[in-house]
């Protein structure tokens, strides 16, 4: 039913009907859609830029998720990169130097990923995070590729030098599974007697009196000698240019002469020469100069024991000898 509007008449001393015009009525319901159209504009653009609709929000909530997984995608990619760098190093500085073979290089490495279009990925508001996996994962995969290559390569080495693998020294000189006889390493050490920085030019292993020693790999006893600096000690050529020492034992089980094989024991534990303590001082020499022995245990460690094995060998501050 619609609304009666009534005017009070002062002359008359009545109650008047008034009659509301088309035109006012029209300009009345004008007013009023205008009036809605404008806040319903309001509230959409508040929505709009404030609000979520459901799909929004199911979309931002999968975004979170990706994310967080290319991060954890990131993080294991890097500890593949660690993998990958430590099967390079030993590549290079261990199989390949054994078997005289070039080393392969920095730029061999890293071909075929340089140029490579990553345009797709451009544009959207995590592209920072998606080019960066992209391109790490490539590398990798591209490394993996040219390292396998070069296994498949030393591999055809070892079986045609077969002698030479069981000469070259590949086990540690004495029995130490859980790396805790690893006393001192190669390089720059502080002497215990003269108490500056001299070249130490082996590793020590420290060990009671009478432990075995083992010769490390195939070869000929060429040196069996007592002198103040290494006291009893013996020299083993194993041919290919490489030659080990044994150094500050406490007796000889070899004589000079004696063909040896890897593992054979050569002598025991001592505290003869110039030493501070029972140990074992071993040297590996490649021709006339002495090497990191270090990298001559791959026969009897994993690539985690080898790490642990080269970081106990580098933050040891003093030698035994």
């Amino acid at each position: 039913m619609a609304r009666i509007n009534y005017q009070y008449n002062t002359s008359k001393m009545r109650f008047e009907r008034v009659e509301v015009s088309v035109k006012a009525q029209l300009t009345r319901a004008f007013g009023f859609l205008s009036t809605a159209l404008v806040f319903s504009f309001l509230l959409t653009v508040l929505a709009y830029n404030y609000l979520d609709s459901p799909k929004e929000k199911k979309l931002r909530r999968e975004i979170s998720v990706l994310k967080q997984q290319y991060e954890v995608i990131d993080d294991k990619l890097g500890f593949a990169e660690a993998a990958l760098s430590d099967l390079q190093n030993r590549d290079n500085n261990i199989y390949r130097v054994i078997y005289e073979a070039e080393p392969i290089g920095a730029a061999e490495r890293r071909a075929g990923v340089a140029g490579r279009s990553y345009r797709k990925l451009a544009g959207y508001d995590n592209s920072e995070i998606m080019l960066q996996t992209s391109v790490r994962l490539d590398r990798i995969v591209r490394q993996m590729y040219v390292q396998s290559k070069s296994y498949d390569e030393v591999s055809k080495l070892v079986k045609a030098n077969s002698n030479m693998l069981a000469s070259i020294p590949a086990i540690q000189p004495i029995a130490n599974n859980d790396l805790k006889r690893v006393a001192s390493g190669f390089g720059f050490r502080v002497h215990p007697i003269y108490k500056t920085r001299k070249m130490h030019t082996g590793m020590d292993f420290t060990a009671s009196i009478g432990t075995e020693i083992y010769a490390t790999g195939d070869g000929v006893v060429k040196e069996i000698k007592n002198d103040g600096g290494y006291g009893n000690h013996v020299v083993i050529t194993h041919g290919y240019g490489y030659q080990t020492l044994y150094a500050h034992m406490s007796r000889f089980g070899v004589r000079a002469g004696q063909k040896v094989k890897r593992g054979d024991i050569v002598g025991y534990v001592g505290n003869t020469g110039r030493s501070t303590g029972p140990h074992l001082h071993y040297e590996v020499i490649k021709g006339n100069a002495k090497i990191n022995p270090v990298n001559f245990y791959y026969n009897d460690l994993t690539p985690a024991d080898y790490e642990r094995m080269a970081e106990l060998a580098e933050t040891a501050n003093q030698s035994f000898d």
